[in-house]
């Protein structure tokens, strides 16, 4: 039969001598557990897996945040803390593609305050503030931890300025206002006078693109009634369309042009909006000159016939 021996080295504690052994003080068998882990970790025989401590972190963070939300009812509030202290607090805002948008307007639209934490951003609710700003068609925001946020803009395009009343806007090609004109940087756009001039400010410019010895001479396009247009050239002259058949009207601009030299003249304005005739209307001196060269003529045309 086999015997059971004890290991070598072990202790017998049959042969040990009860008193001796009462004399000991035993722990109690959670606590000798507990003893024997602690030596266990302090001796390095026990492995921590990684990334405990992070893990440690954020669960204290979250038993805090929980317990601060039950106390005060502000989950907001308590996570912008929380995160900014453990140094998610935004430093760094990269902004790109803004061109007439300054970065404070940007700034003051997020509304950084030197303690708004980068893990409490709502991404979406900042694209869609940064969207409501003059310029800015289109926002991009990306979060790049610990503390930087990146922007990425697409801004609108003036197209022209309307001049309503006494305001003046830059709108886009479709008509839409984009901001108030402040300064002279788009002196150069055409300008859209009248109350709905900005819609119809792409198709009139379309249709010059066929004639642009007008086009390059033009100052500003008058819109009448929301039905047809007046041009003004640089020169002050005033050209009269049609509501309907621009390209017959400008035909017969062209050719006057090119035979009386009509635009160079000191006229006001020519009148092209029946298709029967075409009225020049001079100016106050070249009417008046205008005038006197009639009288002179008829005192002339008088005479000869006296003496005849």
């Amino acid at each position: 039969m086999l015997a059971l021996k004890p290991r070598r080295g072990a202790p017998d504690f049959a042969e040990q001598d009860p008193a001796a052994a009462g004399d000991k003080m035993v722990l109690p068998r959670p606590l000798r557990r507990m003893v024997r882990f602690l030596g266990s970790l302090a001796s390095g025989r026990v492995n921590i897996p990684r990334h405990v401590g992070s893990a440690s972190v954020v669960a204290f963070y979250a038993a805090t945040s929980a317990y601060i939300f039950a106390l005060v009812g502000e989950p907001v509030q308590v996570t912008q803390a929380l995160t900014s202290a453990a140094g998610f607090a935004i430093n760094n805002v990269k902004v790109s593609g803004n061109a007439e948008t300054s970065e404070i307007d940007i700034l003051e639209k997020i509304g950084l305050d030197g303690t708004t934490s980068l893990m409490a951003l709502d991404v979406a609710a900042t694209r869609d503030a940064l969207k409501t700003l003059p310029w800015i068609r289109e926002a991009e925001v990306r979060k790049v931890y610990p503390d930087t946020i990146e922007i990425k803009l697409k801004e609108k395009t003036a197209f022209g300025i309307w001049q309503y009343g006494k305001e003046l806007s830059l709108i886009e090609r479709d008509g839409k206002p984009i901001a108030p004109l402040r300064d002279n940087k788009f002196a150069h756009l055409p300008l859209f006078v009248g109350k709905d001039a900005g819609t119809g400010a792409a198709e009139i410019m379309r249709d010059l693109e066929r004639w642009p010895e007008v086009k390059s001479r033009v100052k500003a396009l008058m819109r009448v009634a929301g039905r047809r247009w007046d041009i003004q050239l640089g020169n002050g002259v005033v050209i009269k369309l049609p509501e309907h058949d621009m390209d017959r009207a400008m035909a017969e601009l062209a050719d006057f042009d090119r035979s009386q030299q009509v635009l160079e003249r000191d006229i006001v304005a020519i009148d092209l909006r029946l298709a029967d005739r075409t009225t020049v209307q001079l100016t106050a001196d070249a009417a008046e000159r205008r005038k006197k060269a009639v009288e002179a003529r008829a005192k002339e045309l008088k005479k000869h016939k006296e003496a005849i």
